[in-house]
């Protein structure tokens, strides 16, 4: 009779050491010190657990959590062992595939409707997937597996298993366990009655239910799509009404993913929940409304913007997600060229001018600001904002939210803004002739001012500058230079792949044909959710208001020669700078095109 495996810490340890994952010195100091490691994981688990008033989920701290908390790196690369290649090397040795869990892929049903919570919480198990009457179900145990027999003789299910870590396991069951209860017991109190601000309903129907917003269901709800969102390190949030049920969707790298899909009846109160916490008007459903929420996640304070739209079939919520670790980066985080980045330093170095931040919305132009500023930041500057709204409330800045409503405006501002001793100012954007002309003045009377245009390209800004009636000469006295951006997707660095460029695509991008480019490409993987991508970089274009510039543009305002005349001075476009990050590796043909 064979001798039943156990996931002990020793036992785990040993088969890293087989697969060449872990050395003999990493295996000796877990024999001294695996114990105290599971002690001080048990401590911290503990000590989330209760700061965030979440009942401990789980009693047991696994070999495989132990492990990775030790950050031994794998033999030969620069790569720590982590949870889930430990995981993966376990799922090997017991002969079940190995499953890296994305919870964008999951449907909610699927996972919540098959086993009770308590169970899927004590034994690590949860169901993923249900194709043609057969469960696949997560386990977190390959050698532990009386309950999950128990399950499946109980309950008659047909059963396949798959390996995954512990810890994404657990936060499946916390998150979409926990979304699932509060949305379905606020609809069992609300009657199940449709939203009564649905367009096609005319008649309101008597005796309905209303649920409260300070419902505990909704409050936990609205708390687990909000940290759902934190996790998956979204930009956005979308609730969205429709006839039958409310969507929710979550941008990602720019791209939206569909999540959850919420009981109509529960979309008022959710609505309601996140209004009274954006102080907005809960009884106001009819007008557009914006709020903010400051909230926090893993010690780090998060800003939330609110925007209601009313739609057909209801208040539809957008919540923009400010996250001060993208918000506030080095200025070589953010994707410069070692050219660009010095010639952009050169603008902030200056005492007084213009510097023009231009690209669409979602290109970063907001992120490439405040880092700047933060840059610039220091107890001997005053830098004063004006913004519409405050995007992220900073204390360092002394910062003005525009409220056209009691004649608060970005022009008014300005001229306020000028008695108050700025040295730096920061001009959310440059909307009209007033705002322009007063820019233009605060940078004649020595102050550095930063602002946005939408326009296309760098050399553009300024013929849009002449067009809101900023004369020729009063541009070359300010502006010290415009920097245009896009955003493309970088390649996930755990499936890139290399392929060659073909001919017709090496032609679209006006490349040489004479030679041959090898470019990557992401094949998709867990770590990317499939899409190849994961995270975003800057591509850039610069124009620096040089002498040359200058005299073109005192002579002419056509945008023709004031482009040609950028590019003599050494401009390199928006697409060129992303084809560069292309040949790089760091980026795909597809986006170069689908961006630039």
């Amino acid at each position: 009779m064979t001798e039943k495996k156990t996931l002990t810490i020793e036992f785990v340890a040993a088969l890293l050491k087989k697969r060449g994952l872990m050395t003999e010195n990493d295996e000796r100091e877990l024999a001294i010190k695996g114990d105290a490691g599971k002690a001080r994981l048990r401590k911290s688990q503990e000590s989330f657990y209760s700061s965030k008033r979440l009942q401990t989920v789980s009693e047991t701290i696994s070999a495989a959590e132990v492990i990775a908390s030790f950050e031994f790196l794998v033999p030969g690369t620069e790569k720590y062992l982590t949870e889930d290649m430990i995981t993966e090397a376990i799922a090997s040795e017991a002969g079940l595939p190995y499953r890296k869990i994305d919870p964008l892929k999951l449907n909610l049903e699927t996972v919540t409707s098959q086993i009770p919570r308590p169970f899927a919480q004590r034994h690590l198990v949860v169901p993923i997937e249900e194709k043609g009457g057969i469960i696949t179900l997560a386990v977190a145990d390959p050698f532990n597996l009386e309950a999950v027999e128990n399950l499946k003789h109980s309950r008659k299910m047909k059963l396949e298993l798959v390996l995954s870590s512990k810890s994404d396991i657990l936060k499946i069951v916390r998150e979409f366990y926990g979304f699932r209860y509060s949305v379905s017991a606020a609809q069992k109190e609300s009657g199940g009655v449709a939203d009564l601000g649905n367009l096609e309903q005319y008649v309101r129907l008597k005796g309905a239910v209303e649920l409260e917003a300070t419902d505990q269901h909704i409050v936990n709800a609205v708390e687990y799509l909000l940290h759902y969102a934190y996790d998956q390190k979204a930009s956005d949030i979308h609730i969205e009404p429709k006839r039958e049920r409310s969507l929710v969707r979550l941008r990602i790298d720019g791209v939206l993913h569909y999540i959850h899909s919420v009981p109509k009846a529960v979309h008022p109160s959710i609505v309601s929940r996140i209004k009274m916490l954006s102080r907005m008007d809960i009884a106001e459903k009819r007008k557009p409304q914006d709020g903010r929420i400051k909230t926090s996640f893993r010690d780090r304070e998060m800003e939330l913007r609110v925007s209601t739209l009313p739609t057909a079939f209801g208040e539809k919520i957008v919540i923009r997600i400010f996250d001060p670790e993208v918000l506030f980066q080095d200025l070589s985080g953010l994707g410069f060229t070692p050219r660009e980045r010095e010639l952009f330093s050169s603008f902030l170095k200056r005492t007084y001018g213009v510097v023009l931040v231009t690209g669409p919305t979602g290109s970063g132009k907001t992120t490439t600001l405040y880092s700047a500023l933060k840059s610039l930041s220091s107890p001997e500057v005053n830098i004063v904002t004006i913004e519409d709204p405050i995007e992220m409330i900073v204390e360092e800045f002394n910062q003005v939210g525009v409220q056209p409503l009691i004649g608060v405006d970005f022009a008014g501002s300005l001229r306020t803004i000028l008695r108050q001793d700025p040295d730096i100012i920061m001009v959310g954007e440059i909307r009209d002739k007033d705002t322009a002309t007063n820019a233009v003045q605060a940078a004649l009377t020595g102050h550095l001012v930063f602002s946005t245009l939408h326009t296309n390209d760098a050399p553009s800004s300024i013929t849009r500058l002449i067009d809101l009636g900023v004369p020729p000469f009063l541009i070359n006295s300010t502006v010290a230079g415009v920097l245009a951006q896009r955003l493309v997707r970088k390649i996930c660095v755990h499936c890139r792949k290399e392929r060659v460029l073909k001919l017709e695509e090496a032609q679209n991008l006006r490349l040489k044909t004479d030679r041959e480019y090898r470019v990557s490409f992401g094949e998709g993987c867990p770590e990317c959710r499939g899409t190849g991508y994961k995270g975003r970089t800057g591509v850039f274009e610069i124009l620096d208001m040089t002498e040359k510039m200058k005299a073109v543009v005192a002579k002419t305002t056509d945008a023709g020669v004031i482009f040609k005349a950028a590019r003599e001075e050494g401009l390199s476009t928006l697409r060129e700078s992303a084809v560069r990050k292309m040949l790089q590796g760091q980026t795909t043909y597809e986006e170069v095109i689908t961006v630039t």
